[in-house]
């Protein structure tokens, strides 16, 4: 003990006892104080830290569903292409079977060969031939569908019809689903 120490009064030494003891537990107080403020910095650095994560993921999602965007409207316009070539080659088709038709000479008269090779129709005859020669002689045989245009045949309407809600199907899709 120094000189000094001897000197006190025990309610002195008390009181230096007690400062030494409060000056110790400031510098406690001081030093968790200090440590909380460190952890609020690191805790604020982590927010923006993932903020700026965030912020990048959401540029790479745009930029990924700008690419499947463009994506989507050039397959898009690369169909709708096709189509419109698809519909000038069956137009240039109809036209060609049109110009075919108006060129083709007209069909002989058919004979039947009943009238050729039987003497005839007489009273002897059965009612059924009789109506069987009469038909054959003043009916022309029946013509195909080709004079109907493509657009007027119900299968291609129903083909046309398919193909395009089928890629009406597609092409929503594409713009709706998340993945890619």
């Amino acid at each position: 003990m120094s000189e000094q120490d001897e000197q006190r009064t025990p309610a002195e030494a008390a009181h230096a006892a007690a400062a030494e003891d409060e000056a110790t537990a400031q510098a406690t107080r001081v030093e968790g104080s200090a440590r909380v403020a460190e952890v609020h910095r690191e805790v604020a650095e982590t927010d923006v830290r993932r903020a700026e994560e965030e912020r990048e993921e959401a540029e790479e999602k745009t930029e990924k569903l700008s690419r499947k965007e463009r994506k989507a409207r050039e397959k898009a316009e690369k169909a709708a292409a096709e189509a419109l070539e698809e519909r000038k080659k069956a137009q240039e088709a109809e036209r060609q079977a049109h110009a075919a038709q108006r060129a083709a000479p007209a069909q002989p008269t058919q004979t039947s060969t009943a009238s050729v090779t039987s003497p005839g129709v007489g009273s002897t005859t059965a009612p059924r031939a009789q109506a069987a020669a009469a038909t054959a002689a003043t009916e022309p045989p029946p013509s195909a569908p080709a004079a109907q245009s493509a657009a007027e045949r119900p299968e291609v309407l129903v083909g046309a019809a398919f193909a395009g809600a089928f890629l009406l199907a597609r092409l929503i899709r594409a713009a709706t689903s998340s993945d890619d």
